[in-house]
């Protein structure tokens, strides 16, 4: 079993690939991580071109600083989401403040409240994406298409016991999306905006 401080091999390898200049680097960690930046900026930003724009910057800073990542401080994927979050916070604040002035309305508690929400939206985003298959299938068929836990158990060709504890965990987990510091979620995510 693998210790927990040290970071998944391809982590390691990844970081020094970019260290080294490698575009072919670049192109895999994009590749692997695209959706999750854009998916993760659009629910910040709400905006497509916005999130597009976040995308870029995030990838143009990986290229540009490899060694800003320590693997000692946890996953690539997990770093990747939180200066996603970071950028596209920073983004947010300022133009609903650059709004706010040209409008003349609006408070900086309302902007705040704004961020926060967009925050822990982000957050749900990133712990959905990041469970385990099973716990998030589960979850899906008993939020979109409103299954109650014997269906989804049918579903799913579970038993009714397994469809409850998957839903229960998977529940658990995604509570922890107003926390500041939850297990599993990247720092810096809930109350460090």
């Amino acid at each position: 079993m693998a210790k927990k401080d040290v970071p998944p091999r391809w982590d390691r390898k990844m970081q020094q690939r970019l260290a080294r200049g490698e575009a072919a680097a670049l192109g895999e960690l994009y590749d692997r991580f695209a959706s999750l930046v854009h998916g993760l900026a659009h629910r910040v930003l709400g905006d497509e071109r916005a999130a597009d724009g976040i995308t870029r910057e995030v990838f143009i800073h990986v290229w540009e600083h490899p060694d800003s990542y320590d693997p000692k401080q946890g996953p690539l994927r997990t770093w990747v989401a939180t200066l996603t979050h970071r950028l596209a916070v920073q983004r947010l604040r300022a133009t609903e403040t650059a709004a706010l002035a040209r409008e003349g309305s609006g408070t900086a508690e309302e902007l705040e409240h704004k961020v926060r929400r967009a925050s822990v939206a982000a957050r749900a985003d990133y712990i959905v994406q990041s469970m385990p298959a099973p716990l998030r299938s589960a979850l899906e068929r008993a939020y979109f298409q409103r299954r109650d836990y014997r269906q989804t158990a049918a579903d799913l060709d579970i038993t009714e016991d397994e469809a409850r504890r998957r839903l229960r965990l998977g529940l658990q987990l995604l509570s922890t999306a107003h926390d500041t510091e939850a297990p599993g979620a990247p720092p810096g995510y809930g109350g460090a905006v």
